[in-house]
């Protein structure tokens, strides 16, 4: 069987990846009695006095809500919510597998802004926080946006932010290798959705140079007619020469090429014209230009989405520490200088004398990882001022 028989087989044998545990067995009276009425009045009563203790009393502070609309699942596109589902199941099992923590698949019915907004914020009092994912751009912006306005715990979409940081993290290493400097390079990152303008924001924030955002039509430059919310947003610090032409353009002298958008839509020739180039396909299952094509072309250091190549970019990474450094004080929000340290956080985890062309970041299974991650946030929350609680040792 392939990969998709083995997994549909499995999928139908468990018939979901996770399942709600109870913490406590009920086998006598008073554990009734203290799991459930009359006992279980007390914790209510305290919550109803002091609003923070529903982090206290309950598994709010270690539960995260992971919400799609099902318009935009991996590589499927707009699917509905239930076709995303497994997905989601997926997410929570990730979450708990690397982080140990407790996350609920949610997927809502309706591609209104204002409804799936307002839903989350309703049910956000039941968990400690949320994971948006795989909802299409640009609509995904403004609900996250919307939602960290309204809501008391941190919000984070996932396909952006997580897929940034795993990116930077990779960068940083790849800089490393090919002997590249902060603030010189000239970096093309194709796919100028959700995920592809994150990249392009933090690698900007970081300092690391020049970023060329492309997307169906070629360069994006400051002025472009048709440009969404989040496009016209990076036009503004995208693109620092302005320049116009496609992506074969874009990449003559480019020292790094970040994929997110489709199969096969990079060259070795291009590749060729590129400044001793790093390049992240990160296309999947079939990258913009597979390893082997890429290396004959001239590339220095080769990453992409899938795992039986060297260099797997996953933002598996990331999700699972950010998560639980962030509920282990309690954060309020998931800010920009979290992303940074996290990515230098990844970064750090490949000892300097173990850097190579084909080991830029951990492995995906390496779950040491999430304990990195999430002390970097949890450190930078409270040195930002958006802890609730103090850091533990």
């Amino acid at each position: 069987m392939d990969i998709n028989e083995k997994a549909l087989k499995l999928h139908y044998d468990m018939k979901g990846k996770i399942e709600v545990i109870s913490r406590k067995s009920i086998t006598t009276r008073e554990d009734l009695s203290l799991l459930y009425t009359p006992g279980v009045a007390e914790p209510c009563r305290q919550i109803a006095a002091d609003y923070e203790k529903s982090f206290l009393l309950t598994r709010r502070s270690n539960l995260v809500a992971v919400i799609t609309d099902g318009t935009a699942v991996l590589g499927l596109g707009d699917i509905g919510p239930a076709a995303g589902m497994p997905v989601m199941e997926g997410k929570c099992a990730l979450f708990k597998e690397f982080a140990d923590v407790d996350a609920f698949p949610l997927c809502i019915d309706s591609k209104d802004t204002d409804t799936i907004v307002n839903t989350i914020a309703l049910i956000s009092k039941s968990f400690g926080g949320i994971n948006l994912e795989d909802i299409a751009a640009p609509r995904c912006f403004e609900i996250e946006r919307r939602l960290k306005e309204v809501c008391d715990i941190p919000v984070f979409h996932d396909d952006q932010h997580g897929t940034a940081i795993v990116v930077a993290a990779a960068m940083l290493n790849a800089m490393k290798v090919t002997g590249k400097k902060m603030g010189e390079m000239r970096i093309v990152i194709n796919g100028a959705g959700a995920a592809g303008i994150a990249i392009g924001k933090l690698l900007i924030r970081m300092g690391f140079g020049n970023v060329i955002m492309c997307d169906i039509h070629g360069i994006i430059c400051e002025g472009d007619e048709g440009l969404n919310a989040g496009q016209e947003e990076i036009s503004h610090i995208s693109n620092k020469n302005k320049e116009h032409g496609n992506l074969a353009d874009a990449l003559k002298g480019a020292d790094a090429f970040v994929g997110v958008s489709r199969p096969n839509l990079v060259t070795k020739e291009m590749v060729a014209f590129m400044n001793q180039g790093i390049v992240f396909a990160m296309a999947n299952p079939v990258p913009e230009i597979m390893p082997e094509e890429a290396k004959a072309g001239g590339a220095a250091v080769v990453g992409t989405g899938r795992s039986d190549y060297p260099n797997q970019i996953n933002n598996v990474l990331v999700f699972p520490g950010i998560f639980k450094g962030a509920l282990s004080v309690r954060a309020k929000g998931i800010t920009e200088l979290m992303k940074e340290r996290a990515a230098y956080a990844i970064a750090g985890m490949i000892p300097e004398d173990e850097l190579s062309a084909e080991n830029i970041i951990p492995s995906a299974l390496n779950k040491g990882v999430a304990d990195v991650v999430a002390k970097a946030v949890a450190e930078t929350a409270v040195e930002e001022g958006i802890a609730r609680v103090a850091l533990t040792p």
